[in-house]
């Protein structure tokens, strides 16, 4: 008998998830002898997944079934319940929708077993569907082997909030009495991750990928992750941010409940503000109140843990009353970040976000290395009958971008799904004084792109060999930002569409050949006709 055998309990929840739960509770099983039970439990559904974990059950001895009478509202319920029901000294979570790579379980009993750890952790990917591009998340914690015998000594654990891509001591959990929070809590994920970590347990972590997280963003009922659409889900969000403070600084962990709240600045806080756009009035002015009434809890050394772009949001957030300066915002929260005019200044020269906000300081910029600096391109791209012509213009930044001298930009058309470089091409960056600005102008072989959604990546080079990775904003106006339809030797014809981003960075549709024009065209008269 191999020497992990039969030490894992792997937990799998589901409701109304028939088409993929048979698929999640395999990939527990595939892991081999290692685990103990698969238990499966479901919430109470009504589409027919409790007859398939039945059948699976028969199928294999390991599999036990759980289901629930009264349907739970969320995820921390059904998860409690495998907590209860676990028989083996590890356990895992898995969702009905995910699935468990071959030798996850493997790879983070070895890591556990070797370094006498309570919580063993891996890298998640999260894997878009239909196609099948591969995200990691939270990349920077997984790049080598590590051991850490405390939370506190690497509190970039903190961003990791996720609760599936970790194997847990079954005693450990039990011992601290850690568990989710029951019914409807979104995000029930930070309450459970704080609890473990302020429970302080031996960590080890290893750069294996033990967890695939299906994205799936045309599904009928989205995931609360991807289901931001509504106020609620903003305030399920710092509610759940809150507990997770909340129980870090009880325990005494008020390094890692600092680090939690630098880490809502820089991730939460940036990608909700990116979105604005997208949401109406009445939601913005809420959300706008919402969150000023959240960052005033925050301390001077929680603003200063955070990353400059989340720290200046979170300033102008709480200096207006109302909401203000959105796009420039928007563009403040891309990663990377752009900080786009007016350059403005108090009268002793210090840098402010605006004559109207002077409370607001960004003299950061006057001191950040040039690689990290949120400088601002314009990108104008005209697609046209004899090729288009991309237009780039860099702004000065409080003397920055003088002072290291523009040289030249190296532009990329990446692939969104597959990351292959379609095109590329590298020209001088010409100073326009008047203006303080630096332009470029660049042929675009459209044709070479091919189909699909490209994103246009710079890498900006300065005379005292420094240089700073970027994406440009998309100008609007007038035959900019249209679909349109140009000739093409290679295919015959192509559709192209610049747009706009949802952090208003360039990027480029390509549809090429009839086929592919009549596609798409088909596609928008139905939504036509639907509208």
């Amino acid at each position: 008998m191999p020497p992990h055998a039969s030490q894992v309990s792997v937990v799998v929840i589901g409701y109304d998830d028939a088409a993929h739960v048979t698929d999640a509770v395999r990939s527990a099983l595939a892991q081999g002898p290692a685990v103990r039970e698969v238990i499966a439990v479901d919430d109470c559904s009504s589409d027919g997944s409790p007859g398939l974990l039945e059948a699976l059950a028969v199928e294999d001895a390991r599999v036990r079934v759980l289901r629930r009478k009264v349907n739970s509202g969320g995820c921390g319920t059904p998860r409690n319940d495998g907590i209860d029901a676990a028989t083996a000294p590890y356990m895992m979570f898995l969702d009905s929708d995910d699935v468990l790579p071959p030798g996850a379980v493997d790879a983070l009993l070895a890591a556990a077993g070797r370094h006498g750890a309570q919580v063993a952790a891996g890298l998640c990917v999260r894997r878009e569907l239909p196609s099948g591009r591969e995200v990691p998340w939270q990349p920077e914690l997984y790049t080598e082997p590590a051991l850490v015998p405390r939370p506190a000594r690497l509190r970039r654990l903190v961003h990791d909030t996720l609760c599936v891509n970790k194997l847990y001591r079954t005693d450990f959990l039990r011992e601290h009495a850690i568990r989710f929070p029951d019914g409807r809590f979104p995000y029930e994920d930070f309450v459970f991750s704080a609890r473990v970590l302020a429970a302080g347990p031996r960590m080890v972590l290893v750069p294996d990928t033990v967890y695939v997280w299906h994205v799936r963003r045309s599904a009928e009922r989205l995931s609360i992750s991807l289901d931001r659409a509504g106020i609620d889900n903003w305030q399920a969000r710092m509610t759940a941010a809150a507990q997770a403070y909340d129980i870090l600084l009880g325990s005494g962990e008020k390094l890692l409940a600092r680090a939690a709240r630098a880490k809502f600045l820089d991730h939460e806080l940036r990608m909700y503000t990116r979105e604005l756009d997208l949401r109406g009035p009445e939601y913005r002015r809420e959300w706008w109140t919402l969150t000023r009434a959240y960052l005033s809890a925050f301390d001077a050394a929680e603003f200063a843990l955070a990353p400059a772009p989340g720290r200046v949001i979170a300033r102008v957030v709480l200096a207006a009353e109302e909401p203000r300066d959105l796009p420039r915002l928007k563009e403040l929260a891309a990663r990377p970040a752009r900080l786009r005019p007016p350059y403005a200044r108090t009268a002793d020269g210090t840098p402010v976000w605006s004559a109207d906000l002077p409370q607001v300081p960004l003299d950061h910029v006057l001191v950040r290395p040039m690689h990290l600096l949120p400088v601002a391109v314009d990108a104008e791209l005209r697609p046209r009958a004899r090729g288009a012509r991309l237009r780039l213009r860099l702004h000065e930044l409080y003397g920055r971008v003088a002072d290291a001298g523009p040289a030249s930009v190296n532009l990329e058309f990446v692939h969104r799904e597959g990351g292959r470089v379609g095109t590329a091409a590298t020209a001088a960056l010409l100073a326009d004084p008047e203006f303080d600005t630096w332009s470029a102008e660049v042929p675009v072989d459209l044709a070479a792109l091919g189909s699909g959604t490209w994103d246009l990546r710079l890498t900006l080079r300065f005379h005292d060999g420094t240089s700073r990775d970027t994406t440009a904003h998309a100008v609007a106006g007038p035959g900019l930002l249209r679909r349109g339809v140009v000739p093409s030797g290679r295919h015959g014809v192509l559709l192209v569409q610049p747009y706009a981003t949802h952090s208003g960075a360039l990027a480029l549709r390509v549809a090429p050949g009839i086929q592919g024009v009549t596609s798409v065209m088909g596609r928008r008269l139905r939504r036509l006709l639907h509208w």
